[in-house]
């Protein structure tokens, strides 16, 4: 957790981050077509709607504020779906490289018991990265790095 004087305004600051994650992952939500009760719910509900989006997004004629702005939601829904299905919390960390001097981390305890951190912004770049957009790849890929679902033996699938 980021160094502060004051815990408790660090504390706040990581709380307005979550529900400002939070609010814009709902709102998006509701932009297609999914209530906010049933995404609070689950946020898995967002899924079908926000890939059939991507899908459709005229990605080669991005300018550079489209894609911030798709960063920003999918960084947001990431990150809030964690909170809501595997019991991560937001963590703000101290990092020089930073433009800010610090980063906003998920962090949730793995199937061992350890606990693990990821980048919601990380995860998205990665998947900018890996055209075309796949949601699902792009939850997994947090899930595993934060080892919350159990990882498959190769060897007894036969492969």
């Amino acid at each position: 957790m980021s160094q502060s004087s004051n815990p408790d305004s660090a504390d706040a600051e990581v709380q307005e981050w979550a529900e400002g994650a939070h609010l814009n992952a709902v709102g998006l939500a509701t932009v297609l077509g999914v209530a906010p009760e049933e995404y609070t719910a689950d946020p898995l509900a967002l899924l079908p709607g926000l890939q059939n989006y991507v899908d459709r997004l005229p990605l080669g004629e991005f300018e550079q504020s489209d894609w911030v702005t798709l960063h920003t939601d999918l960084t947001s829904y990431l990150g809030d779906l964690l909170v809501r299905r595997r019991g991560a919390i937001w963590k703000k960390v101290d990092d020089r490289s930073s433009p800010v001097g610090y980063r906003y981390l998920i962090e949730a305890e793995g199937l061992d018991g350890k606990r693990y951190q990821a980048e919601p912004y990380d995860v998205v770049m990665e998947e900018f990265q890996h055209l075309p957009i796949e949601i699902g790849r792009m939850i997994a890929n947090a899930e595993a790095v934060l080892h919350v679902t159990p990882t498959i033996n190769e060897d007894a699938l036969g492969g």
